[in-house]
């Protein structure tokens, strides 16, 4: 008897294609709680941080331009953000000086000859003159009596005080007439310095002055008029203490200027200009590297 046939079985596997696309809706719950993370670690941050840090950032949020409502001449970039720091300070400070000069009998009679004003740099105090000279007769480099003892009573006060401190001299459109190798950017350079040394020998610290800054008649106070007498003056800028972390790049940077705009200060004609030329110094170009000479070939 035949054996019994086997039946064929045929076996068909049928690859199956990947399932339809499962969305992005996971990416968009991802991201929310990467960013709520990121949001409770900057909580902590602030919550842990100094004092100084939170104004610092709170100043930046009120102002981010870092102008202020005051326009001086103006510290940008990483200086500005510092300005918030000490800002609200100045009014107080400016309170007292004026405070100190109305308890003062002799200056009482020309305080309105001093004029404070809180600025983006600092607090500017300006010493104007008068058609007579109340701090500097005309012509003259030497402060008078009054300005000599107001000068002291604001050396006495600043000195106390880490903030550094930038002097200008300002004189009216009238030409310097008593020598010839002498102008008003001497006579602005000179009274300026006059102004420094005064007030370094009463009270003031030697490493508080940054720059001395001869202008002559090319920042008027009256443009109107130019050969006002107003325009004959004396600036002080107590500049912002920039906060800790940023002591190491300001103070650097205002040193380099300061130092220029000392020595051009007291150097006679170009003591007006260098002291100008101190913001704008540029380095000198380095030299080229010479080219390494090329061997000569070998004679065969």
């Amino acid at each position: 008897m035949p054996a019994p046939v086997q039946p064929i079985i045929i076996i068909k596997r049928v690859k199956k294609g990947h399932g339809g696309h499962h969305g992005g809706a996971w990416k968009v719950a991802y991201a929310d709680f990467v960013t709520a993370m990121m949001a409770l670690f900057m909580v902590l941050w602030l919550v842990s941080s100094s004092e100084q840090v939170k104004k610092a950032i709170g100043g930046y949020f009120n102002d981010p331009t870092g102008k202020g409502k005051d326009v001086g001449n103006g510290l940008r970039g990483v200086g500005s953000e510092s300005l918030s720091i000490q800002k609200d300070d100045m009014p107080k400070l400016k309170e007292k000086l004026e405070q100190a000069i109305k308890t003062s009998e002799p200056l009482d009679k020309i305080k309105e000859h001093v004029v404070m004003t809180v600025t983006g740099e600092g607090l500017r105090i300006e010493l104007m003159e008068d058609a007579q000279g109340v701090f500097f007769q005309s012509g003259i480099a030497e402060p008078s009596p009054y300005g000599k003892e107001l000068m002291a009573l604001l050396a006495s006060e600043i000195g106390k005080l880490p903030n550094k401190v930038t002097m200008e001299g300002h004189t009216d459109a009238k030409p310097y007439s008593g020598r010839g190798d002498y102008s008003n950017w001497e006579l602005s350079a000179d009274r300026a310095n006059a102004a420094r040394r005064w007030m370094q020998s009463h009270g003031m610290r030697d490493d508080q002055v940054t720059q001395v800054r001869g202008f002559a008649d090319q920042s008027l106070r009256n443009k109107d008029d130019p050969e006002d007498a107003s325009n004959r003056r004396v600036s002080l800028i107590i500049q912002y203490k920039p906060p800790p972390e940023l002591n190491g790049g300001v103070s650097g940077v205002a040193g380099a200027s300061g130092g220029t705009g000392a020595a051009g200060g007291t150097g006679g004609a170009a003591g007006g200009t260098g002291a100008k030329g101190a913001a704008a110094a540029t380095a000198a170009p380095a030299a080229s590297p010479k080219p390494s000479p090329v061997p000569e070939a070998k004679k065969k």
